[in-house]
């Protein structure tokens, strides 16, 4: 079937890319205002021209849907502006409110063309199928992802008015009807091309996007995605940020070689993705660093310990068994810091005290407790003098 190969693409479509198109559906107004305009006006004149009672019902009609799916846009844009984030089968229940507006328009516009026909005024039909013509070239540009609907609103608005184009028996009736099956044919060959272009853009869009978002060396996100994720993932409640440092990685990469090196942390940078949950945040900040923001914060010390004893396992490279060890820095939030820079400057501060006592891992309260504890030691002597 003609429509196959869109089908196939729109449902392969990922979600990010789909939040997209939904939104880019709701992004303006302007079509439906204008559409709703045009029929009001060409309605009015075309029923205080021949005092059609049928005109006039379906004017009303076509305003009324258009009010209607003004409102269908205005809460969508509301909804998208509230927490939580959309998902993508809400998202589908938005999209088949949208697409169903747009449907029951292009019948009532097609209806309306069509009885602009029987009524038999020349100029009255001109305008009125003008108006089906340009409600079908903006179907054509907006609706071309979503090619099923937008086969049906061509439908839609062109078969009223060729049919009864066909039922007429003179010539000039005939050929009106041919033209509009031809620009019905040529609209599903335009939706074919732009939604191919339209998929191959947004998906390029998409993985240039990802793309500048991870690391090339080991695969996880890179520095940038810290500054951006960090702070709504605090917002959002408690995490535990764990800085990392690789002990002796330098001495195996000056000994084996950068080839090896590389593999060393491809190699961490797995490991560390095998510990995260779903939802955690792996970060390679450059060099032999990383960070892994956990949002189970509560047990923020035992994944210390098991990052600790991963990290530390041996490594199997071309056959080179390397040993290396890891010095981890642990901030919780909110104890630690209520803000993604006091987060991260206490777990910078924790792993180079673990660094100091040979690796392993220390906790940023414990070095707020000893800086307590010292700030606290002469007043002490004082009171004892």
């Amino acid at each position: 079937m003609l429509f196959n190969r869109m089908e196939t693409g729109r449902a392969s479509i990922s979600d990010a890319v789909y939040m997209e198109v939904i939104t880019g559906l709701h992004g303006t107004t302007m079509p439906t205002i204008l559409a709703a305009a045009c029929q009001a006006m060409v309605g009015a004149i075309m029923t205080y021209e021949t005092g059609d009672i049928a005109t006039a019902a379906l004017t009303v009609a076509g305003v009324v849907v258009a009010i209607a799916r003004l409102f269908e846009i205005v809460a969508f844009r509301r909804r998208l502006a509230r927490p939580p984030q959309l998902g993508r089968a809400e998202a589908a229940r938005w999209e088949r409110r949208y697409i169903a507006g747009t449907i029951v328009t292009a019948l009532v516009l097609g209806v309306f063309a069509a009885r602009s026909i029987v009524l038999g005024d020349a100029l009255c039909s001109v305008m009125a199928i003008g108006i089906g013509f340009g409600f079908g070239a903006g179907v054509v540009a907006r609706l071309a992802l979503r090619p099923v609907a937008a086969l049906l609103d061509l439908v839609a608005i062109a078969s009223p008015a060729a049919i009864v184009t066909f039922m007429q028996p003179d010539l000039r009736h005939v050929g009106l009807g041919l033209l509009i099956l031809m620009y019905m044919a040529a609209s599903f060959e335009m939706v074919r091309l732009s939604f191919n272009a339209s998929i191959n853009q947004i998906t390029l869009k998409r993985q240039f996007e990802q793309l500048s978002r991870i690391d090339p060396m080991t695969g996880v996100s890179n520095r940038s995605v810290l500054a951006a994720d960090l702070p709504p993932m605090l917002a959002a409640g408690m995490v535990a940020v764990h800085t990392l440092d690789l002990d002796r990685f330098k001495e195996a990469n000056d000994r084996f070689g950068h080839p090896v090196g590389d593999a060393l942390l491809r190699q961490v940078a797995g490991r560390l993705k095998a510990l995260a949950a779903h939802d955690d945040l792996v970060v390679r900040m450059g060099g032999d660093e990383f960070i892994l923001v956990q949002r189970a914060a509560a047990d923020a010390e035992a994944m210390a310990r098991r990052i600790v004893q991963s990290i530390g396992a041996p490594y199997d490279v071309d056959g080179q068994v390397i040993a290396l060890g890891v010095s981890v820095g642990v901030a919780v939030a909110p104890q630690d810091g209520r803000t993604a820079e006091a987060l991260l400057s206490r777990s910078d501060r924790a792993m180079y005290r673990a660094k100091q006592d040979g690796g392993g891992y220390v906790l940023a309260r414990e070095l707020r407790m000893a800086d307590t504890t010292a700030s606290d030691q002469p007043v002490a002597e004082g009171l004892a003098a």
